[in-house]
């Protein structure tokens, strides 16, 4: 089965051709390495509480990206910043080559009986099961994009796209991971099937990506529907309410730097 990273002991993890980006030769995606930070944040804190109970759920990650994510080792270094017992903060940096390449930091909060008061929740979409596959490979090229199972739960429009996203590829090879992450290494997507324009002439690349959850992912699928805005100014703003297959989870934001292709 093929993996996005192939571990190497003392943090540090290589790149798989799936991993591939989509805007540069020589780029990993952003996409399976957010979902590499998570696991690894998973890591720390279970090496942190050893065999003991955990009860905090992540609520939120963010990741800024701090330039070109190059096609080499990753090393991912983790630290809690804010211990609690209800409340707890985690930072992870990522170095790739000798330089700082992402930062992250994930919000985790402990789990109480909320049921009686639960509302609010976006309209689920349509199951995958009833949806067409598609593929993204005719719009963006990559290993990562093309190791995605694609469904299009309604035909895409400049700026709004809603699809559901698998993948039969292993986050890391031979390591199991959690489905916080599993389903974070898909998110990051939302930029590409939603696109305002083409990437042939314009360049849209996010800086960074923020996941609020308010539930916890579970199963293989992730659904992405998507809106995209490109202000006046070089900016612009893609967002996404999160599902999976029982329906909505949360939302992601990420932020754009818009601009011609040279």
């Amino acid at each position: 089965m093929p993996a996005y990273f192939e571990p190497l002991g003392d943090d540090r993890y290589r790149p798989t051709a799936e991993a591939e980006g989509a805007w540069n030769p020589g780029e990993i995606h952003f996409s399976p390495l957010g979902g590499l930070v998570v696991h690894a944040i998973d890591k720390h804190r279970a090496e942190r509480a050893p065999g003991g109970p955990d009860t905090k759920l992540l609520g939120r990650i963010s990741f800024d990206i701090l330039g070109f994510l190059a096609d080499d080792v990753c090393t991912v270094s983790v630290r809690t910043t804010r211990p609690g017992r209800t409340i707890e903060l985690v930072e992870a940096t990522v170095v790739i080559g000798d330089r700082p390449a992402v930062l992250a930091r994930a919000w985790f909060i402990g789990a109480s009986d909320t049921a009686i008061v639960r509302g609010g929740e976006p309209d689920p979409i349509p199951s995958p099961e009833t949806v067409e596959p598609q593929t993204l490979s005719h719009t963006w090229s990559g290993g990562f994009v093309a190791s995605l199972d694609v469904r299009e739960v309604a035909p895409r429009s400049p700026g709004r796209g809603t699809v559901w996203l698998n993948t039969d590829a292993q986050l890391v090879e031979g390591e199991q991971v959690s489905p916080a992450a599993s389903f974070i290494a898909l998110v990051d997507t939302a930029n590409g099937i939603a696109a305002r324009e083409p990437g042939s002439a314009w360049m849209f690349p996010n800086v960074d990506l923020t996941v609020h959850l308010f539930r916890q992912p579970q199963g293989s699928w992730v659904g992405l529907d998507t809106s995209v805005v490109f202000g006046a100014s070089g900016l612009g703003l893609t967002s996404s309410v999160l599902h999976d297959a029982h329906g909505a989870v949360g939302r992601a934001e990420q932020l754009l730097t818009v601009r011609p292709v040279p």
